[in-house]
């Protein structure tokens, strides 16, 4: 084997840390690499028919984002994240925030005890059991957070479990500006 190729791993390491490295570097400059970009942000929520998690038959779709801004809540049984940010969510409805719950491929016996055992922060819920209408979304897992405004338009998405950093800093002020313009 000739000499010249020996190199061509090398050359294939270095190309691979200097991609690595400037990714490291972009992220120490404030990019967050946990910010999942929606291609929904500005589009209205995508059409659907769910029934109602603890009433089956009950159905809902699409317009009951009209109205007044609100979050949809996307979260589960099996997410240990979510049980952890549940309590929080409680705490925001209790303050008046309107949540819609979207239960994501779960098993709707499993969901509705969970709401029972841990408080019920949702003015609806939504069974999604095969998952479509979070596909549709564009949901990597659970929990996420859709901010949506009263003409149902998305205009956030989060990542992750709402908390009170997080409220506090990005999702409480995009929710109190969504409310200003309604009352406008």
């Amino acid at each position: 084997m000739s000499k010249k190729f020996l190199f061509i791993p090398f050359v294939a390491f270095l190309g691979l840390v200097a991609v690595f490295a400037t990714q490291l570097i972009k992220n120490q400059q404030g990019d967050d690499p946990t910010k999942l970009e929606s291609v929904l942000v500005g589009k209205h929520v995508p059409e659907f028919r769910l029934e109602d998690l603890a009433e089956p038959g009950k159905l809902y779709d699409q317009a009951i984002f009209k109205g007044e801004p609100l979050l949809l809540n996307v979260w589960a049984t099996w997410c240990p994240t979510c049980y952890a940010e549940h309590q929080y969510l409680n705490e925001l409805a209790s303050q008046g925030v309107k949540i819609i719950g979207l239960n994501y491929k779960d098993q709707r016996d499993k969901a509705v005890g969970w709401l029972n055992d841990l408080g019920n922060p949702y003015l609806i819920s939504l069974f999604d059991g095969n998952g479509m209408l979070g596909l549709d979304l564009g949901v990597y897992g659970a929990p996420e957070t859709f901010l949506i405004d009263a003409d149902g338009v998305i205009r956030y998405r989060h990542v992750g479990d709402v908390n009170d950093r997080n409220w506090n800093e990005t999702l409480k002020p995009m929710y109190e500006a969504m409310l200003a313009e309604k009352k406008s």
